[in-house]
């Protein structure tokens, strides 16, 4: 019986970012508890590529490439999805880009890049993915957050300024959505080690400083977020709504 409550057999899954790191994982991860997945991005190649690595494990996977920061891609893509896969049961809202730098010196651009592919493609996605949920009666969204929602490190403004609005974000949506049938929390993890982390993990100090900060003792692995994932586009979260979940090793937990 409670197995049954985390079964996404029959449920399509839509996960933006997912070539790759947190993405690739949540997609394999959301795959192997029964969902079907598409994969998406904006390289073609790579999308159909990972789609067939991913049925080579039994996973039954399609992808469909497009840019989340271009909002008439977004529509055609949900529209496409749809029609091609079946009703999107699950959107993953992924994709994210990271510059770093200090205030004074940050060029308008990379803010401008940052607040596009991590807020603004949330906020493009997920509604359009929730006009199709909304009359269904049912439907869950995820969003990547993270330990950024809450805290800030010096040199990292557009993307902490992005990630707290994904939080607030996922209030707003829950709060508008709930009442027609949808559930919309988000994940938030800590240091991970991924492609965008890599040159702060190789880094020996700063690499010193994030084993020592994390009460776990060490970096997240992208397959520690599968289960939190797993739970909210399963039925075992049916209400629960609104809600940030940190995936941190405990950094959060204290000073």
């Amino acid at each position: 019986m409670s197995a049954a409550l985390f079964d996404l057999s029959g449920r399509t899954a839509l996960i933006t970012g997912s070539t790759r790191g947190i993405g690739k994982a949540l997609a394999r991860g959301l795959g192997a508890a029964g969902a079907r997945v598409i994969i998406s991005a904006r390289d073609r190649e790579q999308t159909s590529a990972v789609a067939a690595s991913l049925r080579d494990e039994g996973i039954l996977a399609h992808d469909c490439p497009f840019d989340v920061t271009d909002t008439e891609q977004v529509v055609r893509a949900v529209a496409t999805c749809e029609a091609g896969f079946g009703p999107i049961d699950i959107l993953v809202n992924n994709a994210g880009i990271q510059r770093r730098g200090p205030l004074l010196d940050l060029d308008p651009a990379d803010w401008r890049a940052v607040m596009s592919t991590n807020l603004d493609a949330v906020f493009a996605v997920s509604r359009e993915v929730a006009r199709a949920m909304i009359p269904r009666g049912r439907g869950k969204i995820i969003s990547i957050a993270s330990l950024m929602s809450e805290v800030a490190r010096p040199g990292t403004a557009p993307y902490a300024a992005a990630k707290g609005g994904v939080k607030m974000l996922t209030r707003a949506m829950c709060v508008e959505w709930a009442v027609h049938g949808l559930q919309v929390n988000a994940i938030g993890p800590g240091y991970f080690a991924t492609e965008l982390t890599a040159a702060l993990v190789a880094d020996p100090a700063f690499d010193a400083w994030i084993r020592g900060r994390t009460p776990a003792g060490r970096w997240g692995r992208v397959e520690d977020l599968v289960g939190a994932a797993v739970f909210l586009a399963s039925g075992a979260s049916d209400f629960v709504n609104g809600q940030t979940l940190y995936v941190d090793g405990g950094v959060l937990a204290g000073l």
